[in-house]
């Protein structure tokens, strides 16, 4: 009898080990793995009118957005250097709520001036405002890419959202500043124009758009440039980390300009765990080409000790891995300078939207894009169901 009872004693112990066998897989799963795009289908493109009058302003230059999901409306950051009109931002109201976007869904319905910490308006020429974030205290961050040729420094920012007015400054590592003798720092007009922050608020992120000098060569036909990612912990509004990313090679076509540019102008958070939409934008001669990939901080180096790339063995560095989503020459669109992106509301079948925007450079020739897209992310949780059950419906 005692026999017996050691025999059915046994399973009884392992049932009590099962659930926490269960639990501690769940754990190692989600811990390890984050928010994957599977899919992204586009829906929908509004062109503003050209030379748009808005409060005695003309809405252009447009090379950044965020979304308020609080209140339902996006801030668009203009990159006028002060020459149409002061340092600003406009409020944006982008329809999604059929599920498209549709002719007449953008709406400019606020603009604010950006005011310096003595509540004083940016002289002109001082800034370049490329990158816009908004925090959870009614606050945006936003980038300035500054004039190399004028020794100007490129900033980060924090503005009230409400007066426009300054409240923080984020310092920038020496690494990144100009000097005199044009041996370091940002190349001009090729510094900060990304901006996002993690959905906990906790860090800010931001990327030069091709290399520093010390680091490499800027982008050319056929040939990608190494950028740096930024990394700053909002809790001490000090920079931490700094991670490699090089761009695509991009060929030029029918280029009988001559002219060619290419980099990262924006980029995206998509979760706490270091994953990211990047966009990609050049300009091949004849038109744009555009390219959105998802970004992993995962497994990268951080190189924020280390000055000049070129001063090292870059090879042995592990950069960001990334993988392509979507080449949007496939799309039946005509391009733009899109240099803006941001994850927007959910749709009404519950999937995430993605707007992107270009900056029409008060080009007569150019315009003002919004394109819109569903983008379908997939949790830890449900790719792990996915695993666990084959015939799991997402």
């Amino acid at each position: 009898m005692r026999l017996i009872k050691k025999v059915f004693a046994f399973p009884r112990v392992i049932y009590f080990f099962i659930p926490i066998l269960i639990i501690s897989f769940l754990f190692a799963n989600l811990s390890s793995t984050a928010s994957e795009i599977s899919s992204i289908k586009f829906i929908g493109e509004v062109t503003l009118p050209k030379n748009l009058i808005f409060q005695k302003t003309e809405v252009g230059g447009l090379s950044g957005i965020t979304y308020d999901a609080k209140n339902n409306l996006y801030y668009a950051i203009s990159d006028d250097r002060g020459q149409k009109a002061n340092t600003r931002f406009y409020t944006l109201k982008i329809d999604l709520s059929k599920g498209s976007l549709q002719k007449n869904g953008v709406t400019v319905v606020n603009v604010t001036t950006l005011l310096n910490e003595n509540g004083e308006k940016f002289p002109s020429g001082e800034t370049d405002t490329e990158g816009i974030a908004l925090t959870n205290k009614d606050t945006v961050f936003i980038s300035s890419e500054g004039d190399v040729r004028k020794l100007i420094n490129p900033f980060i920012k924090e503005f009230s959202l409400s007066s426009g007015k300054e409240i923080t400054t984020l310092p920038i590592p020496n690494k990144f500043l100009p000097d005199k003798k044009g041996q370091q720092g940002i190349r001009n007009n090729l510094a900060f124009e990304s901006l996002t922050i993690t959905p906990d608020k906790k860090y800010l992120f931001t990327a030069t758009e091709n290399a520093l000098i010390q680091d490499g060569s800027a982008a050319q036909p056929r040939i990608g440039t190494p950028c740096r990612i930024l990394q700053y912990n909002l809790l001490s509004n000090q920079p931490e980390k700094e991670f490699l990313y090089p761009t695509e090679a991009v060929a030029p076509f029918f280029n009988l300009t001559g002219k060619f540019a290419s980099g990262l102008p924006d980029i995206s958070a998509l979760d706490n765990q270091g994953n990211f939409l990047s966009l990609e934008r050049s300009f091949t001669g004849l038109g744009f080409a555009v390219s959105l990939f998802q970004v992993s901080l995962q497994g990268a180096d951080d190189i924020h000790n280390i000055d000049s790339l070129l001063a090292v063995n870059s090879k042995n560095i592990q950069p960001v891995q990334k993988k392509l989503l979507l080449d949007l020459r496939t799309l039946d669109v005509v391009l733009d300078n899109i240099e803006g992106l941001t994850l927007g509301p959910k749709l009404p079948d519950g999937q995430h939207s993605l707007i992107l925007i270009s900056d029409n450079n008060f080009n007569s020739l150019q315009r003002t894009q919004i394109l819109a897209f569903k983008v379908k992310i997939e949790t830890p949780l449900i790719r792990l169901l996915r695993r666990i059950l084959p015939n799991f419906n997402r």
